[in-house]
């Protein structure tokens, strides 16, 4: 989504050079009232917020899967260790 972003306003600056500074001013206008839109900004918050979930579900699915491949892997005697410090084991 964001990398989208970045293209559309690469794009758009690219386009508005080209086609001189009014062209750019109103390139700028239609990407500023897009912007800050209420439906542009509650879809932004939404996928935030999905966003945000799928990433805490997945986190807990892989410490499941952590534990799990642990008890299948009793030889194994280190504890694996999270990024921020946490332990599965």
């Amino acid at each position: 989504m964001m990398k989208a972003i970045l293209l559309g306003a690469a794009a758009g600056y690219v386009l508005g050079a080209k086609a001189g500074r009014e062209r750019y001013d109103q390139i700028v206008r239609a990407w500023h009232r897009l912007t800050e839109s209420p439906t542009v900004r509650k879809a932004a918050g939404t996928a935030k917020e999905k966003a945000f979930e799928a990433a805490h579900l997945a986190k807990e699915k892989s410490v499941e899967a952590a534990h799990v491949a642990k008890e299948k892997a009793p030889w194994v005697k280190e504890k694996a260790t999270w990024s921020n410090g946490q332990t599965v084991g």
